[in-house]
């Protein structure tokens, strides 16, 4: 199916509030998103033996989401048929000490993915306009230059984010990176229901806090602040994919087949061998033939 009607555009033509969060595209039931989904991760298996032998571009996949938008379960899920050698997760919390101590796209940096390698940030930079716009009183442990403790943050601040990273991920595209961005679109009541199911599962008990739910009154901010990042940072050259999150089988065939679709398009392919490489594997044959 098209995937093209989840990306927010580039020419801000369209709002957050214009993508559904139930939608399920073509597939009328679970089991033939579940079906397709596992041929998708049959594939994302032998791209990444190419991405690997190639070894000329990385991958970059961001996850930004509300709480229980599903941003783990789509990591396991969609990525269960990869070698773990070449693949790692961060997912990025309160900064520390250190990462305090340096502009915030540093730790972030330190963990983009090496050429060859598959690199899935949950939750990324991102942060840094999204909960600190929605709670400002943060921007005051980050040691910048102007103390925003005592003033509200005015526009320029967070333009001067967008600005800075758009420019970064142009470099790491221009570097042979891949990048891809997805927001798990969850509506507010399934979030409530999936906050439900985690209290009364002792299996899912340790995935609750109370600050999910003190957090949940926030809610049209981080809506608002969400809406204001895509339309400055979903651009032609990285753009945004705004998925139904409702329904997390389609969530997971969506956000698989957009990845494998992007893959192919940068001619992802195992490397061509040299006359000397192709000369050493008719050598290396005739000398196990004679032993």
């Amino acid at each position: 199916m098209d995937y093209s009607k989840y990306v927010f555009p580039a020419d801000r033509s369209r709002k957050l509030t214009d993508f559904r969060t139930d939608d399920t595209g073509s597939f009328s039931n679970p089991k033939d998103a579940e079906e397709e989904l596992a041929e998708g991760v049959k594939q994302l298996s032998k791209i990444q033996n190419m991405l690997y032998a190639q070894n000329k571009f990385s991958l970059l996949i961001i996850l930004q989401a509300m709480d229980a938008a599903g941003k783990d379960s789509t990591i396991k899920h969609v990525m269960s048929g990869i070698n773990p050698q070449g693949c790692n997760v961060t997912s990025f919390k309160a900064p520390s000490d250190e990462e305090l101590d340096h502009a915030y796209l540093w730790r972030c940096m330190k963990a983009t993915p090496a050429k060859g390698d598959i690199g899935i940030f949950n939750r990324s930079y991102y942060e840094e306009v999204l909960v600190t716009r929605v709670h400002p009183e943060i921007l005051a442990t980050q040691r910048l230059p102007v103390d925003y403790s005592k003033i509200t943050p005015d526009q320029s601040l967070w333009l001067q984010r967008y600005n800075d990273i758009n420019n970064f991920e142009k470099y790491l595209i221009n570097n042979g990176t891949i990048v891809l961005k997805f927001f798990l679109n969850v509506s507010k009541e399934e979030q409530k229901r999936r906050f439900l199911k985690r209290i009364d599962d002792p299996g899912k008990n340790w995935k609750f806090s109370d600050r999910d739910v003190v957090e949940r009154k926030f809610w049209k901010d981080y809506q608002s602040a969400y809406e204001q990042t895509f339309l400055h940072t979903s651009t032609a050259l990285v753009p945004w994919h705004i998925i139904p999150a409702d329904h997390k089988w389609f969530m997971q065939i969506a956000v698989c087949q957009i990845i494998i679709e992007n893959l192919k398009s940068h001619g992802i392919e195992y490397p061509e061998l040299t006359a000397k490489q192709l000369e050493n594997l008719k050598r290396g044959k005739q000398l196990l033939a004679e032993e």
